[in-house]
């Protein structure tokens, strides 16, 4: 290494046209892979291809349909549904619904398949046709039936009877999503607002699992159109301040521009998807590029003001900055390809869009970045005295004070370790979405005023093909969905034994003593078949029935709510099944709503691997480089105390740790070695090399990197915190977290590692 350290400025001086034209050859091969990047629109994304709720979930729809939809929400101004305006819209709606590309089913009150008998005939029939001519009793009698019919009764109408909503089934082929999704919510904005111009008396809104899907998507590509271009002018300005320079800014810049193109360049030929996580990626890489360039540039500005040549300052400051800016670089990549531990994909992108992009700034700020500088003016003001006199003074005090300071900071590090265990893992999968985004308004509103967004499906098997049709078996799904209509976080539940109840009471001249499970199973399986010929096209029982009818599909809305409070409902269902089900063979809860209430638990035990071994590759590293292994230990302790009192804060005023957060450990582990690693290559550089005591060799270290060490966290927070202003709480979160463990990391930089060494070289 110390070779390579004398050898390295002489030979790219020497070679600084080539090297500077061949970068750039390179560096836009690399960014023609940009081409490949697609946004992926679904929320499949986020679960692994072997994560067992995802398994499950794909087995439930091979086996019935898909239940990904497109929900019209419609609010009559009026505040009643059942007036014959508002029902001649819904049955435009319905109408036109069946036109949404990949639509297979439409569901609304007005093509409700309602039995009755008439003698001994069973008549199946929309429950609403041709509204304009509706009577009055008419009207009367239609607003009875549904909102006391248990399968429309808070899924399609209100029991108010003010809201109601129109659901299109959307079955994907999934050959491009980029396009179909899209395509898809255009039609659907598009027909949404046809029904405002057609019935300015009626709210409309959209929500449901397509417009979900819609927002993921749409927010990446808001986050890449808003907080990137804002992320390069704060970078600029707060650069420009800092190093009081423009070409070694402009440098800068290029090499962030430079560093982001081979990142996601190389991604993209890889095949890594952007998406909510991974575009933000972009934001990063630009945030954690800048440190090596500001170190290289701040050394080479301070010996330009003490009087050297440019060139004889390039020379010297690749010298002493190629180990620290080498070791900076490779622990970050550590830490963001340790990403790939995490149950995510999303993440694991992110991480090696990362890795990639800090591999390139390191090349670049040690070969491009100072090629360019040579060939570019850069006007220094010659200084006598210590440039960095603010410098000087913080060495001074930390020496002084270095007792005070290390209890102090001792004493302020455990009591917010102890807060860590204030945090709970908890997420809301809706509230991904700040209140801003308007797919988060409209389901807002569908929860508060007629359903649960949130689906728990359950496949309930029976014993033997034709199964469904045993009584016994019949009364334990009625009993289980029972159950579930009891529970407090429950909206609607959707279940085949309603429609066989309703057919024994049509069946029995539409007594209502008779509205119950028909206690013969011929009798069961004739009233099956015959309500089934009776079914209009697309409006059949597949999405209930499996084919051998040897199971039931029983969906469950539920309200917006939590993660560990979806996974206390299951469990108490679980639990129901195992103590109440003989003839229920198989019952397992699934579903988006499951999927997202497991894998933040799922990402937090995959991740803990992930920064396990960060750790023991970073340590070993420093051991190495720093040729000590009590150096290499001591470098540890500021390197985890800023995470964990990140995370005590956070459990004082927040107290919730989401999917977004539970990768921040490891990635601001890499992040925050950069600091200490700078700071002990200083510190180790002047007792072997000037044979400095440790409280010299303090005051070294602060004068030579106290500046980059404050200029790089300052810009690191400032880069975080732009992306702490995503509509994306993923992003939000994240950021948010990650610029204060990197603040921390500067305090414990600057005010517990030097005591620290200085107490440990005493002993």
């Amino acid at each position: 290494m110390k070779e390579l350290e004398e050898s390295l400025g002489p030979w790219v001086l020497k070679y600084r046209w080539l090297i500077i034209v061949l970068t750039l050859f390179l560096v836009f091969g690399a960014a023609s892979g940009g081409r490949f990047l697609v946004f992926k629109a679904d929320y499949r994304v986020f679960f692994s291809a072997d994560n067992p709720q995802l398994q499950a979930f794909d087995n439930l729809e091979k086996t019935y349909s898909h239940n990904d939809n497109v929900l019209f929400v419609l609010s009559p101004k009026d505040g009643n549904v059942f007036t014959r305006e508002t029902l001649k819209v819904i049955e435009t709606l319905t109408e036109k619904s069946w036109q949404i590309p990949y639509s297979t089913r439409v569901d609304s009150i007005s093509n409700f398949q309602h039995t009755y008998a008439e003698g001994d005939d069973l008549i199946v029939e929309d429950l609403v046709s041709d509204a304009g001519n509706l009577s009055n009793a008419d009207l009367e009698k239609i607003k009875n039936i549904a909102i006391n019919e248990p399968l429309l009764k808070q899924r399609l109408v209100s029991p108010k009877g003010h809201v109601t909503s129109v659901s299109a089934l959307i079955t994907l082929p999934n050959i491009d999503q980029t396009k179909e999704v899209p395509e898809v919510m255009n039609h659907a904005r598009n027909l949404a607002e046809e029904i405002r111009v057609l019935a300015p008396n009626i709210d409309v809104r959209v929500s449901g699992m397509v417009p979900m899907n819609n927002a993921f998507a749409e927010s990446a590509q808001g986050d890449m159109q808003t907080l990137v271009p804002i992320s390069f002018a704060v970078m600029f300005i707060m650069l420009l301040f800092l190093l009081k320079s423009f070409s070694t800014t402009f440098g800068t810049i290029l090499v962030i521009f430079l560093s982001i193109m081979t990142g996601m360049g190389l991604g993209g030929y890889i095949g890594f998807p952007l998406t909510g996580p991974s575009v933000s990626s972009m934001t990063i890489i630009l945030t954690v590029a800048i440190a090596n360039s500001v170190h290289v540039l701040t050394t080479l500005l301070h010996g330009m003001r003490m009087g050297k040549e440019k060139n004889n300052a390039i020379i010297e400051t690749l010298r002493i900055n190629l180990q620290p800016v080498f070791l900076a670089s490779a622990t970050t990549m550590i830490g963001f390809l340790t990403m790939n531990f995490s149950d995510v994909p999303p993440f694991q992108h992110l991480g090696n869009f990362v890795a990639m992009g800090v591999v390139a700034s390191f090349i670049l700020s040690v070969t491009f970045l100072p090629a360019l500088v040579s060939v570019l003016p850069v006007r220094v003001k010659v200084q006598e005295e210590e440039s960095e006199p603010a410098m000087v003074k913080l060495g001074d005090f930390v020496v002084s004070k270095q007792k005070p300071l290390m209890y102090g900071m001792g004493a302020l590090i455990l009591v917010l370790v102890m807060f860590v265990s204030k945090n709970e893992l908890n997420d809301v999968f809706v509230h991904y979405f700040d209140e801003t985004i308007e797919f988060r308004q409209d389901s807002d509103y569908v929860d508060k005023n007629l359903t649960g967004l949130y689906i728990v499906d359950y496949s309930l098997v029976s014993s033997e093909p034709g199964g469904i049709s045993a009584p016994e078996y019949l009364n334990e799904v009625e009993s289980f969905a029972n159950w579930y209509r009891q529970q407090p976080e429950t909206r609607h539940v959707n279940i085949y034994t309603e429609v066989i109840k309703r057919l024994n009471k049509n069946m029995h001249g539409d007594d209502k003593s008779w509205m119950k499970i028909p206690e013969e199973r011929n009798l069961a399986a004739q009233y099956l078949l015959m309500y089934e010929m009776s079914l209009p096209y697309g409006l059949d029982l597949n999405n209930q029935i499996n084919i051998d009818k040897s199971a039931l599909r029983m969906t469950v809305s539920i309200k917006t709510m939590s993660s560990n409070e979806i996974l206390s409902l299951e469990k108490r269902a679980a639990k129901w099944i195992t103590d109440n089900a003989k003839h229920i063979k198989e019952a397992n809860g699934s579903g988006p709503t499951v999927m997202f209430a497991n894998i933040g638990q799922r990402n937090i035990n995959s991740m803990l691997i992930g920064t396990t071994l960060a750790m023991v590759l970073i340590s070993a590293i420093l051991i190495i480089a720093f040729r000590s292994v009590k150096t290499g230990l001591v470098s540890m302790v500021p390197n985890l105390v800023p995470a964990a009192m990140g995370f005590g804060l956070w459990g004082i005023f927040v107290g919730e740790v989401g999917l977004g957060l539970s990768v921040v450990t490891t990635m601001t582990l890499g992040i925050v070695v950069d600091d200490t690693v700078h700071f002990l290559s200083k510190y180790l550089r002047a007792k072997r090399e000037y044979g400095y005591t440790a409280e010299n060799a303090v005051r070294y270290a602060f004068t030579h990197v106290g500046r980059a060490l404050l200029t790089t966290s300052i810009v690191l927070v400032a880069g975080f915190m732009v992306l702490a202003q995503s509509h994306f709480a993923l992003n939000s979160g994240m950021g948010l977290l990650t610029a204060i463990i990197i603040t921390f990391a500067l305090l414990a930089d600057f005010f517990f590692l030097p005591p620290l060494l200085m107490k440990l070289e005493k002993k």
